[in-house]
């Protein structure tokens, strides 16, 4: 399952067209992406054993906003003083996943928990409740709700470092290219292998229907909801991932934007990597040479 899951996500996040596969043949794939996101959302499903992974270790699970999913699952270490604070963002599609998945935070808690970090897990409303922006909107309530709060968890909200994949890593994109969308800017950002740096240029070329629900067809609405376009001098310094493995190559896209903040005076470190869309976000914070170059990236960001 977990085979045809992955392949599935590979064939669903490819940027195939500006007019979504037609009639029944849409349909039927839209339903089989659905139903392999929640089979793949229950195998995650399993706790992570906390304790194991760092002994006196804390989890807190707090309210941002009136929404009953708009809340945050907070992880201290003990003895917690002026610690760096990791944010991350799960992906699925703007439509399915969540906080506590085991692939979204449980090799990161190993890595960084003991390390000294807080690291807190978002959960968001989603499609088809929220399109794509409205989604980022609830992203940066929980980053400012973080901000505010971090003082009371041993952490500083000015060593604050945001991460997404997937559908996530397009949220983290596109309010750290104009940090206003949230009010105070933050350390630093680490995009986890979104197809999706542009909008009109995804949207202008064949895709799957499941974008169409995300960005819909109103082209001022692509423009705001695009990272590259939304990018400004004040933007918040991003690491970008990309996998080198999926068809629709992210990594094109990811260049695209980093020759255009390249072009404008500012740097944008570049990471592709040789794996999976979904071994990028599950295996970071495993020993390798992927997650040396991230924590390198926090480390110099966070000092």
């Amino acid at each position: 399952m977990k085979r045809l899951f992955v392949a599935l996500v590979v064939v669903s996040l490819a940027v195939t067209s500006g007019v979504a596969t037609a009639g029944p043949l849409r349909d039927r794939l839209k339903a089989k992406f659905q139903d392999r996101l929640e089979a793949k959302q229950a195998e995650e499903s399993r706790p992570v054993d906390l304790q194991a992974i760092l002994p006196g270790a804390r989890k807190q699970t707090l309210s941002y906003g009136p929404d009953a999913r708009q809340v945050i699952d907070v992880y201290t270490p003990p003895n917690t003083h002026d610690a760096p604070v990791i944010v991350m963002v799960h992906g699925g599609a703007w439509k399915v996943g969540d906080k506590a998945n085991s692939g979204v935070v449980e090799n990161k808690l190993k890595y960084w928990l003991p390390k000294g970090y807080v690291l807190v897990s978002v959960n968001y409303r989603m499609l088809p409740d929220l399109m794509a922006y409205e989604q980022a909107m609830d992203v940066a309530a929980a980053l400012r709700y973080t901000q505010s709060h971090a003082g009371g968890w041993g952490a500083r909200s000015d060593r604050l470092i945001l991460m997404g994949h997937s559908a996530g890593a397009h949220i983290v994109a596109l309010l750290s290219s104009n940090p206003a969308l949230v009010g105070q800017k933050w350390a630093g950002t680490i995009v986890l292998d979104s197809a999706v740096m542009s909008v009109p240029d995804l949207m202008s070329k064949r895709h799957l229907g499941f974008y169409d629900e995300a960005f819909g067809a109103d082209k001022a609405y692509w423009l705001k909801a695009s990272p590259m376009d939304q990018w400004t001098p004040a933007a918040v310094p991003m690491l970008v991932v990309c996998s080198t493995k999926r068809k629709d190559r992210p990594c094109d896209q990811a260049k695209a934007f980093q020759t255009k903040v390249t072009q404008a005076g500012r740097a944008m470190p570049l990471l592709p990597q040789d794996l999976t869309h979904e071994e990028i976000n599950r295996t970071l914070g495993l020993p390798s040479a992927y997650t040396s170059s991230v924590d390198s990236f926090i480390t110099s960001h966070v000092r």
